[in-house]
C-alpha cells in the first residue's frame, strides 16, 4: 500500500548555513505535522484552536531560527570535563527565549515538577551518551544543555531549535506536559547529536533516518534510565504524553509501527513497518515522521534478537554509524543499513550481532549492499 499527498510541511528545517564547526542548524519538533494538521480540523474549537496556534508558533520559530543563523548566534564556551552543564528557564507561558532562569547545574529540585523533569531528562541524555558511548554532551565537547519550560499557552509541542530545548505544557485535552516522557526529551536532544555528526538532510529517506535515529536513542535513554532490557521495554515513543480522552498509547511504536493510536480526532497512526507499505508523500518533508517506522522497526528487531540492554550492542552499532564519518547527508535506507552491517562486523566480528542486524533489515525489506 503506497499513500501519496502534496503540500509539504516543514517541521525540522536546516537553514543551509553552518554553525558549531560545520553542522547545519535545525528546528525539530516531536509532534508530527500530520497530527497537528488533523487536530486543527477538529469541530471542537477547544481542540482545533491550540493545534492551529501551535502550527503558527512553529512556523514563526522556524523563521526566527533562520534569522538567528544569518545574524550569528552567540557561542557559549564549554569545558569538556565529562559533567553536564544544565540550565532550566521558565517562559511563564510567553514565547521569549530562553526566559527566566529557574534552576542551574547542581541546584536542588524545586516545587515545579516540570522544571525537575526537564532537568532530569537532560541529565539522563547526557549520562547515556557519556557512559555508553564516551560522548561528552551532544556535541562531544561538553556543550551546555539549556531548556525552557512552560512555553506559550496550550502549546502542543516540544522542540530543539539548534541551540536549546523548549517544552510546551500541552492543551490538557489531547496532549499533556511534554516533559513527562523522558524519551521525548532524549529524542529532541539527539537531533542535536545528528546536527553535530552526520547532519542528515531533513527530507525523504535521509530525513526519516534523522527522525529514526532520534527515536532509537530516545528509547534507549528511557530504557537506560529504567534499567530495562530489550525484552522489558515497551518501545513506545511518547508514552504518557496523550491525554486520557485519546484512543492511543503514544506517538509512535517501534515494536509495532502503525499501532500507537487510532483516534476519532487524531486519526490512525500512519507509520509503516516495512518497505511493502512505504508512504510516498510530499507532506511532512517527504514523510520523515511516517517512514521512520521502517528503520525504527529494524532497530527493534535487531535489539530484541540480541537481548540484554539494547544500548550495549545494537545501540553501539547505530552510534558507530551516526558518528563514524561515512554516513552521508543524503543517505538512503540502503546506505544506512549497509553501514550498520559493516559496523557490526568491525566491532563484533562475524557473530550474532552481525546476524541480528542483517536479518533485521531483511525483515523490513531494506536491502544491504
Amino acid at each position: 500500500m503506497v499513500a501519496t499527498s502534496d503540500s509539504p510541511v516543514t517541521q525540522c528545517k536546516g537553514s543551509g548555513m553552518t554553525t558549531h564547526g560545520g553542522s547545519e542548524p535545525v528546528f525539530c519538533t516531536i509532534v508530527p505535522p500530520h497530527v497537528l494538521d488533523k487536530l486543527s480540523q477538529a469541530e471542537d474549537p477547544a481542540l482545533a484552536g491550540p493545534a492551529r496556534r501551535t502550527l503558527q508558533r512553529d512556523a514563526y520559530e522556524r523563521t526566527q531560527r533562520r534569522l538567528t543563523t544569518v545574524l550569528g548566534a552567540s557561542a557559549v564556551p564549554a569545558e569538556a570535563d565529562g559533567k553536564p552543564q544544565r540550565t532550566i528557564y521558565d517562559a511563564r507561558h510567553g514565547t521569549d527565549l530562553p526566559g527566566r532562569k529557574v534552576r542551574g547545574e547542581g541546584e536542588d529540585p524545586g516545587r515545579d515538577a516540570t522544571v525537575n523533569r526537564a532537568y532530569a531528562g537532560l541529565g539522563a541524555t547526557f549520562e547515556l551518551l557519556l557512559t555508553a558511548y564516551q560522548r561528552d554532551s551532544i556535541d562531544g565537547n561538553g556543550l551546555p544543555l539549556d531548556a525552557t519550560v512552560h512555553y506559550d499557552r496550550d502549546y502542543n509541542n516540544a522542540f530543539w531549535n539548534g541551540e536549546q530545548m523548549v517544552f510546551g505544557d500541552g492543551d490538557g485535552e489531547i496532549f499533556l506536559d511534554f516533559t513527562i516522557p523522558i524519551d521525548v526529551i532524549g529524542h529532541e536532544l539527539v537531533h542535536g547529536v545528528t546536527q553535530y555528526t552526520a547532519n542528515l538532510t531533513y527530507f525523504g529517506q535521509p530525513g526519516a533516518l534523522n527522525e529514526s535515529v532520534s527515536d532509537v536513542f530516545g528509547s534507549l535513554i528511557k530504557q537506560y534510565t529504567l534499567g530495562q532490557t530489550a525484552a522489558e521495554a515497551d518501545w513506545l515513543i511518547g508514552a504518557g504524553l496523550l491525554a486520557p480522552r485519546v484512543t492511543g498509547v503514544a506517538l509512535r511504536s517501534m515494536k509495532e509501527p502503525g499501532t500507537a493510536y487510532d483516534d476519532d480526532v487524531l486519526g490512525k497512526d500512519p507509520q509503516p513497518a516495512s518497505m511493502d507499505d512505504y508512504v510516498r508523500t510530499g507532506r511532512d518533508n517527504g514523510g520523515v515522521h511516517i517512514n521512520s517506522g521502517i528503520p525504527n522497526h529494524a532497530f527493534y528487531l535487531a535489539a530484541t534478537a540480541l537481548g540484554g540492554h539494547a544500548w550495549e550492542r545494537a545501540g553501539q552499532v547505530w552510534y558507530d554509524v551516526l558518528t563514524g564519518g561515512e554516513l552521508k547527508q543524503q543517505a538512503m535506507f540502503t546506505d544506512f543499513a549497509t553501514l550498520t552491517v559493516k559496523a557490526a562486523r568491525e566491532r563484533f566480528g562475524d557473530g550474532e550481532e552481525l546476524d541480528a542486524v542483517s536479518k533485521a533489515w531483511e525483515q523490513v525489506g531494506v536491502r544491504t549492499l
